[in-house]
């Protein structure tokens, strides 16, 4: 019998997935007040982030996560979201983020 470190990965890797989409697609134009407080509060960067290392913790792999990027990039289903240039921007940045979670720069 082995024991399995991460009894939840799955849940994580899909966490991973809604965290980075719900990131990418940023605020709706018919937004409410407190849609757009709780954006404001938890839509940044830095939390994406956070939950991306949160996940990474409990056992998601930075491989997983490239390939949940390479996933939203190339899926058809998110295709009208991705043609807004703030989505891109927002893209760029996460991608940016966890392929410098992949090659750490020495220095």
């Amino acid at each position: 019998m082995t024991q399995n470190s991460f009894p939840m990965k799955q849940w994580h890797l899909e966490h991973v997935e809604k965290t980075i989409k719900k990131f990418i697609t940023g605020l709706s134009e018919t937004a409410s007040i407190w849609e757009k407080r709780q954006h404001k509060r938890y839509g940044t960067i830095a939390n994406c982030c956070k939950q991306v290392d949160y996940d990474l913790k409990h056992g998601v792999t930075i491989d997983e996560v490239i390939l949940v990027l390479q996933k939203i990039k190339t899926d058809e289903t998110f295709a009208p979201v991705m043609q807004s240039e703030n989505a891109i921007q927002r893209f760029n940045e996460i991608e940016k983020y966890v392929l410098s979670l992949k090659n750490p720069r020495s220095d």
